[in-house]
């Protein structure tokens, strides 16, 4: 009898654990920190820096933000505290940028002070006690989906909650070390079950050459792909899309031209009436670009729309890139700065085109490289 109920209490276990698996939430799942730059963040009020791999917090109050605004996700990260007596410092996240005048958002925090880790405040019932390990490096899994969120520290369960008011906002780190102390983050990840990846990790699948064989100028390796220097077609999604939220890392090389694609036809026009949009993509601070029109700058809508600040970072560093199209609106977010809001109201011209079409990326002769592009709705 004793060896049954073991065996059935491990099928028990067995089963729950399969179906746990099968709940777990899906998306476009990336890193939000490559371990040596703070690309992809912005700093405000506090000192931030890489240090052997990890983000260190090393002074001040203040933020490290994200480029994107999130809705629901699964964050999951490492965290040391190095003050050994007393610390205190938080993750931010569905938060607004902080009132002027103040170092950090209202809300929501997972907190990092001692004996309250992993606790939101506001929010009834996402608290637990004992599954931090004192000096040591502790990992938390945030799960937020609508008005729920769920927490595991150190892969144990911690918490279930109900009561989330913001539909979407950033995920920070929380700067508090004149009174909490210093800290370190690592393996910081996020799963954005708003978007699908649009990208398989080593070939074109879901990609097509405008009118040639896309093989013979791009390539997909280890999840990048590539724009290779030399003739060949532009690429073009294999699926029309009308009304969505896309965002992408991209690079380029010193001089390097290319462009996303929005809502073209078949053959990627994106001049005139009947035509997409290119947003472009392009080293704007090379010597040859200098006497470029206003809506040729990187980011703007080619010819229609200019983008209003230039943000680019230098060539050969990664720069993330948000296009949400919704009706004849765009709004261009370039490394976490909105760079273009148009409508029809200031640019007639988007009346003529395309509410529905391909995405596409540019062939300029090569030197562009993409990853972690995704789809998800509009965004507000």
């Amino acid at each position: 009898m004793k060896q049954y109920i073991l065996i059935l209490t491990a099928i028990v276990t067995f089963t729950c654990t399969m179906t746990a698996r099968a709940d777990e939430p899906t998306g476009a799942s990336y890193s939000l920190f490559d371990g040596e730059t703070l690309n992809g963040w912005h700093v405000s009020g506090c000192e931030a820096e890489v240090d052997d791999g990890t983000i260190f917090l090393k002074s001040g109050n203040g933020l490290l933000r994200t480029d994107h605004r999130y809705t629901d996700f699964v964050l999951e990260l490492d965290w040391l505290a190095l003050d050994d007596q007393k610390w205190d410092s938080g993750i931010y996240f569905r938060c607004k940028l902080p009132e002027e005048g103040r170092p950090w958002p209202k809300r929501y925090q997972a907190n990092l002070l001692k004996g309250q880790e992993g606790n939101v405040g506001g929010i009834k019932g996402a608290t637990s006690k004992g599954l931090v390990k004192d000096g040591e490096w502790n990992r938390f899994k945030l799960t937020v989906m609508g008005t729920k969120l769920s927490m595991e520290i150190n892969g144990k369960h911690a918490w279930e909650a109900d009561g989330l008011e913001e539909p979407s906002g950033y995920i920070a780190l929380q700067a508090e070390v004149p009174g909490g102390g210093q800290f370190k983050f690592r393996n910081i990840s996020v799963t954005e079950i708003s978007h699908e990846s649009l990208l398989s990790k080593d070939d074109l699948t879901g990609w097509e050459g405008i009118k040639g064989d896309a093989a013979s100028c791009w390539k997909v390796e280890d999840g990048v792909l590539a724009g290779l220097e030399g003739k060949g077609p532009s690429l073009r999604s294999s699926k029309e899309y009308d009304d969505f939220n896309l965002r992408l890392q991209y690079k380029l090389k010193p001089g390097g031209n290319s462009g996303v694609y929005v809502r073209v036809p078949e053959d990627g026009n994106h001049h005139g009436n009947g035509a997409g949009i290119e947003v472009q993509l392009l080293d704007d601070s090379d010597e040859k670009y200098a006497k470029l029109a206003d809506s040729q700058f990187c980011g703007s809508l080619y010819k229609v729309a200019p983008a209003t600040v230039r943000v680019s970072r230098p060539a050969g560093e990664w720069n993330t890139m948000e296009i949400n199209c919704q009706g004849h609106d765009y709004r261009v977010t370039h490394n976490g700065v909105v760079i273009v809001e148009a409508g029809i109201e200031k640019f007639p011209t988007l009346e003529e085109r395309n509410l529905k079409g391909y995405l596409g990326f540019q062939n300029h002769g090569g030197g562009v490289w993409l990853r972690n592009v995704r789809l998800g709705p509009p965004q507000p």
